[in-house]
């Protein structure tokens, strides 16, 4: 079962077997890509084409919109025109403005800094997204 499946039976959402291609795809962005690349819906229906071409782009964007309004998905402009998509775990992003490389990255201080700052304004942080844009240092 992948990790959206896993996600949406813990949620509670209906996955027909469209839907499970399309949870595959977005589930083994990382193995099969590398790392996880964000893709927008061109690019995933072009990938669940490849498994299903009865899967139709419209099916992939209300699937798109039903994980992402079930907190399965998480959708991202990183400033480049189109929506792109991931699933919803903890980390933040470092985005190269030169190349569009998208770096994740987890760091211990800052998420204890982002609930001290909340806590600081008198807030309970319940949950936060961080994006860095830069460009790498040239050696």
């Amino acid at each position: 079962m992948s990790i959206i499946e896993e996600k949406c039976k813990q949620k509670g959402v209906r996955l027909t077997d469209q839907r499970k291609i399309i949870a595959k795809i977005l589930s083994e962005s990382k193995e099969v890509y590398g790392s996880r690349d964000h893709p927008d819906v061109d690019e995933l229906h072009k990938r669940v084409a490849a498994l299903d071409d009865r899967i139709s782009i419209a099916t992939v964007y209300r699937t798109v919109k039903l994980f992402e309004e079930s907190g399965i998905l998480v959708k991202h402009d990183f400033k480049a025109g189109k929506a792109r998509y991931e699933i919803n775990d903890d980390h933040n992003h470092l985005i190269d403005i030169n190349s569009g490389e998208i770096v994740e990255f987890v760091d211990k201080d800052i998420e204890e800094l982002q609930v001290k700052i909340a806590k600081k304004l008198g807030y309970n942080l319940v949950d936060h997204k961080l994006e860095l844009y830069g460009s790498k240092i040239k050696k």
